[in-house]
């Protein structure tokens, strides 16, 4: 089962395009839409995970300067 955009469906349609056309055109950018969110998962932990990393090592910065 193939998810579509419905507005961008019936946006193809007002332009008088076939419906064939426009159900593959719309159903080809709802993949990329669900490829967008991916990334967008994925690029969530990696920041998340940065800043873990900077807050480590801000702690190791601020002992060695100030635990002697």
């Amino acid at each position: 089962m193939t998810l579509m955009i419905r507005e961008v469906y019936d946006a193809f349609m007002a332009t008088g395009i076939s419906e064939e056309k426009a159900k593959a055109a719309a159903e080809a950018i709802a993949g990329y839409e669900n490829r967008f969110a991916a990334i967008e998962r994925k690029l969530a932990v990696l920041t998340w995970q940065m800043n873990v990393v900077i807050a480590g090592i801000a702690a190791l910065v601020l002992k060695a300067f100030f635990m002697s």
